[in-house]
């Protein structure tokens, strides 16, 4: 029997390789784009070493979201597109505001292409970055019916990318009449084990500690990139179609919280990290002059209360993996890499 077709976009990335691993485990077929063949092989040796099953069903196609060229092959026979990979992708640096328009036109290119080849189901990976930012009442929780403003000061580029990417998508469905329905997966800071050596920028809330370097006590929402991988998988399901779900560890996590975790459980790694975190009123003074600091002052300011009753509710998704579990793994990532 012909077991369903599910594109993954990006096969290389961090996300998307959890994905593969699921969906693979699941016994679906997968077809993941990559920016050239020769990446494929790689990428199976390394599947196999993690021992994931149902290799044979795994394939690769070339196509990059800056082009046209490849997607009407890379969408042939697909019933299901994970719209993974983003036009601008952040590893450790920040996204150039210019390149803000780019996000768009990626992701309206792989719509465009999932509806002229019939697909039924785009799940589209996107962050809270896009729901919650602007989200400043601390007496209440932050709900896939919260939209951050894209004028929002402090708003980084890469945050204010995906969600202008996220608002054209839902607007082309709305829009358009399409053979689809969308989903989005708006996930916290991915953190979590790597397949390979891929990371995000995400790892860069951990890497700042591991390098000594001075830090606001800013919070933040973190998941595990396992737990974003299962909610995908199961946003395919019916109860998802026309739907948004956010994807964060039941807790958020400070700074001062993050250093404590590393100097209990990676006490070898307790040297390397800050002595002393960066005041508020320091924070506040810099931010009108320093666009880092200022994105920093936004976490500091937000609501950090954040449900994922939806996907509970909905899809039955429940984190396996706690925010102190996806740090030390990431943190394990960063020093064995």
């Amino acid at each position: 029997m012909t077991q369903p077709l599910v594109l993954v976009t990006g096969g290389t990335g961090f996300l998307a390789q959890h994905i593969i691993q699921q969906l693979l485990i699941a016994n679906y077929a997968v077809r993941a784009t990559v920016r050239s063949l020769t990446k494929g092989p790689a990428l199976r040796a390394n599947f196999a070493k993690h021992n994931v099953p149902n290799l044979d069903q795994l394939s690769f196609v070339t196509a990059d979201l800056l082009s046209d060229d490849g997607w009407a092959d890379a969408m042939q026979d697909v019933t299901t597109v994970m719209s993974v990979a983003a036009p601008v992708f952040v590893d450790g640096g920040s996204a150039s505001t210019s390149l803000k328009k780019t996000a768009q036109t990626g992701t309206l290119r792989i719509l465009r292409a999932a509806k002229q080849a019939g697909v039924k189901r785009v799940v589209m990976t996107a962050n809270l970055g896009a729901v919650g930012f602007s989200h400043f009442d601390q007496s209440d929780w932050v709900t896939e019916t919260d939209w951050t403003d894209p004028d929002q000061p402090g708003l980084s580029p890469y945050e204010q990318s995906k969600l202008l990417a996220e608002q054209s998508a839902w607007q082309s469905v709305q829009q358009e009449s399409v053979p689809f329905t969308l989903t989005t997966v708006n996930a916290g800071a991915m953190l979590g084990p790597s397949l390979d050596q891929h990371v995000t920028g995400s790892f860069g809330l951990v890497d700042r500690l591991l390098k000594g370097q001075l830090t606001p006590n800013l919070a933040v929402n973190v998941v595990d990139v396992r737990d974003v991988a299962t909610l995908h998988v199961q946003a395919m399901a019916d109860a998802a179609a026309g739907e948004r779900f956010l994807a964060v560890a039941p807790t958020s996590v400070t700074m001062q919280q993050i250093i404590a975790l590393l100097q209990r459980e990676r006490p070898a790694l307790a040297a390397r990290l800050p002595k002393y975190l960066l005041p508020n009123w320091v924070v506040n003074g810099l931010a009108p002059f320093n666009a880092t600091v200022k994105e920093a002052q936004l976490m500091m300011r937000l609501n950090h209360r954040v449900s994922t009753e939806k996907a509970q509710r909905l899809l039955g998704w429940q984190p396996e993996w706690s925010a102190e579990q996806a740090i030390l793994a990431a943190t394990d990532q960063l020093t064995e890499k």
